[in-house]
Parts: structure tokens; sequence; C-alpha cells
């Protein structure tokens, strides 16, 4: 029953153990390992995100004054800093990564909304840059003395996770990430002006899916068509040909620039879209809802490891950042199965302090009164529906 076992390992529970272990065996993370398996440094790894744990040796200390609970914590008996340290530095990070996307698959299952009413998905994307020490991290140079890794995200706007992380050196473009995107025909595609890239758009209408982008001011195009009953706040909307000639040449087809004002920030906007018979007003909405992923990344940064790493290896910081992952979504599940109405903030925080209790996790959140927490629910704070 619940009652006997601890907090953590009621969460743990929920991941699926058999997927990993084949994950384990494809890349054969435990080949020569008799006793700190790839499961044990997972979940070693997953309490210090929950209990935010400094560094490696911090998570250590941590784990000593729970000696006797570390196995029935699911981490075994052998967690020593040797034994976590070499294991994120030489054991496969794919394992990690795969079993990412399979607690996102979940999560997205879980959680899927169907909040703009669209026959496709909605998905922003967009990177977040973790500065590095160019002294420690040598292998990820950015600039002349400083260095850095590129977190390329592509987060479901309705379901409110994210579907797909690609982590590059911090001086790889953001434009090039773009051709690694997993495309779906028929989904919706939200960017930010830098991702302004005419091939690489015709490469997303070819596929049959839609893109809504902010556009830059310095392209030169032809206006087709136009239509003369706007709704309130819209400027122009109208059907135009590129004419530069290799952006002709690149984006051949027509596409809709809208001209919009958005009056809570004073400031014009201008979007560029291949969705033609889509209402203006929700092509304006969509890119609105695009502002949630800079969200994710604030909530990431502040509340998960990912600034401070517990090693130094390209293998070590890539390990912590899709596992960092893997523990957000399971928050996120845990808050979908419980029917939770609280902050995925109060959620983490309520976790951090009873990992090792053994109140079951209904109760957990049912009893506990977080009417005093500092830091409370605002328009800076990730919300999950």
């Amino acid at each position: 029953m619940n009652n006997d076992k601890y907090v953590f390992s009621q969460l743990t529970s929920i991941l699926d153990r058999n997927h990993f272990n084949y994950l384990v065996k494809k890349y054969e993370g435990d080949k020569y390992v008799k006793h700190f398996t790839c499961w044990n440094q997972m979940l070693a790894l997953m309490f210090g995100q929950l209990s935010n744990r400094e560094s490696l040796r911090d998570l250590i200390v941590a784990l000593e004054a729970h000696r006797s609970k570390c196995y029935y914590l699911g981490m075994g008996e052998h967690v020593t800093r040797s034994n976590l340290a070499k294991a994120n530095e030489n054991r496969p990070c794919r394992i990690f990564e795969d079993f990412a996307y399979r607690m996102i698959d979940e999560a997205r299952r879980k959680r899927c909304m169907d909040i703009f009413k669209l026959d496709g998905n909605v998905y922003a994307f967009d990177s977040t840059t973790i500065d590095l020490c160019l002294s420690v991290f040598e292998w990820a140079k950015f600039r002349t003395t400083k260095g850095g890794v590129k977190v390329h995200t592509m987060y479901d706007v309705e379901a409110q996770v994210p579907t797909f992380v690609h982590i590059t050196p911090a001086a790889v473009h953001d434009m090039k990430a773009m051709d690694v995107i997993p495309y779906e025909p028929g989904s919706f595609y939200i960017f930010d002006r830098d991702y302004n890239d005419f091939k690489r758009l015709y490469r997303i209408n070819m596929l049959g899916s839609f893109f809504v982008i902010r556009s830059k001011g310095n392209f030169k195009y032809k206006i087709v068509k136009w239509k003369r009953r706007l709704p309130k706040d819209v400027l122009s909307d109208a059907e135009i040909e590129l004419t530069g000639y290799y952006p002709s040449k690149y984006y051949p087809e027509r596409m809709r620039l809208i001209r919009y004002w958005d009056e809570e920030q004073g400031r014009e906007f201008m979007f560029l879209t291949n969705a033609i018979g889509l209402k203006v007003l929700l092509v304006a909405e969509l890119y609105k809802n695009r502002w949630q992923i800079e969200l994710l990344f604030k909530w990431l940064k502040q509340h998960l490891k990912i600034k401070k790493f517990w090693g130094t290896s390209e293998n070590v910081v890539k390990t912590q950042i899709y596992d960092a992952i893997i523990t957000y979504c399971l928050v996120a599940v845990v808050q979908h199965n419980k029917r939770l109405e609280r902050s995925t903030y109060e959620i983490l925080q309520i976790l951090s302090i009873s990992l090792t209790n053994k109140t079951p996790l209904k109760d957990l959140f049912n009893k506990t009164d977080y009417h005093d927490v500092k830091e409370r629910i605002d328009n800076s704070v990730l919300l999950l529906f």
C-alpha cells in the first residue's frame, strides 16, 4: 500500500521501467555493471532535481543523510559520489533522451486539450542559451571567452509540455535547428523572427504544415490580394508574393502578411503565415501564445537544475538536461492524475520537502496549506492547465 511507500517511490512508480530497461539494453548502459545500474542513476538524478540540490557533492550529502532509505527509494545501496560521477560521465545520454520522449508522449496523451479548435496540433519553437564557463566546459565554445549550450525546444501549446528537445553548442544558429524538427502534416508551428528563412519555411509548406512567424521588415514583396473589412486592431491582411531574387526562388508561392496592433504593448506586429483561410485574429492569438515557451524556459531554469551541472563533459550536461525534462513531465503527469488545482511551483515545493515521507500523494496535497509561500502565481510563473 502507499502508506508503506515513500513519496519519492510513489512518484517513480509512475515511470515505465520496462521501457527504460529496453533502452538500457539497446544502448548497453549496464554492460559490466554489477551494482549501481542506470535505473539507480536516473532516480538519484531525479532526487537531486526534486530536492533542488546545487551540486553533486550536495546531492550525495543529502542521500547520505537518508542512507538507510536509499534501497527503498529505488537507488540501491551503492550511491556514492564516485559511482554517480562515473555513471554520468560514461553511460550514454541517449538512454535518458529516449526515455524523456517516452515521458513526453505520456504527458501529452493525458493532458491533450483542443483549445484553438484546429485540426492539427499547435507548437511553439524557440531556443534558450545556458551559459557555461569556457575554462571548465572546453567543448562548449561560444565566444572567445565564453561557453554555452543551446536547448532548442518545440513546445505543445495546448498540452503545455515540451515535445522535442535538441541540444547543441551555443554557437549553432537558431535557424539550423529547423532542419531537425519532426514536422507533422496539418500542424501549426509558431516562430519568432529569428527563424525568418524562406527556404526552410517553404519546406514546412510543402510538407502540408502551417507556420506563423513574426516577420522582419526588410524583405521585398508585392501585394496580390487584400481584405477590406478588418476586425479591430488589424491594420492590414493581404496575400503577397516575394519579389527579391533569392526569396522568390526559395518561396515561389503566395503567403499571407498581417499587420496587427497590440493595444497591451502599444506596438505593431507583422506576421507571415501560409494559413490562407485562418481567421486573422486567430493568427494573432497563436503568436501571442508563443510566449508560453519563454515561461517554460524561465520555469525550468528557476526551479530545476539545468544551469549548474554535476559534471563537466558534454554527456553529463545532456544527461542532466534530459533528466530535468523527465522530472518536469513526471510532475505534469502527477498534476493531471491527481487533478490538482495548484501551480507546478507549489507542487514541486511540496514534493521537495516530502520525498522521504510515507504520506499518500493524494493526502499530501490535500493536507498541505501553501498560502504563505513567498513565490506566488503571477504572470511570470508558468501555469499548467
